[in-house]
């Protein structure tokens, strides 16, 4: 049991662990699914290690940017990334879990928000800027899997 607020998203995708956390780990190809729709992304920083820095600056479709840190807490490969996420705003931890499945791999995000007033009034509108990650991330998925 967890004090925390917890905001959870999964999907399945139709590819392998390593082929979907690899959509994270590059951040070539990170920067076109991160975000809700109609947000651009510019990679500042991507310090890919536990202990390593992660700074991406999104940018909404009216053109306010929105620069990001967080600080990477644990990596296992084709597994699990957890990251702290310092700023703005919101001050969350997120943990993404990559499971194997018969038809592709399952990411689940366990986002654990401090249970304030404002961070619940937010969760619904976070639980559907996640599903809009996971529609960006199958777009790019389905587009790498054209290019072979």
């Amino acid at each position: 049991m967890t004090d925390k607020m917890e905001i959870l998203n999964d999907r399945l995708f139709p590819v392998d662990p390593q082929t979907l956390f690899n959509a994270f780990a590059d951040p070539a190809k990170l920067k076109h699914w991160w975000g809700p729709h109609d947000f651009t992304n510019r990679i500042d920083e991507f310090d890919f290690r536990e202990g390593g820095s992660w700074r991406i600056t999104m940018t909404a479709s009216n053109g306010t940017d929105f620069d990001n840190h967080s600080t990477f807490q644990e990596i296992i490969p084709h597994s699990r990334i957890v990251f702290l996420h310092h700023e703005p705003m919101h001050i969350y931890t997120m943990e993404m879990t990559f499971a194997e499945e018969s038809d592709g791999t399952r990411l689940h995000w366990r986002m654990l928000f401090e249970p304030t007033e404002e961070n619940r009034d937010l969760a619904t509108f976070i639980r559907a800027a996640n599903e809009q990650n996971f529609d960006r991330l199958e777009s790019v998925l389905k587009l790498a899997e054209g290019a072979l």
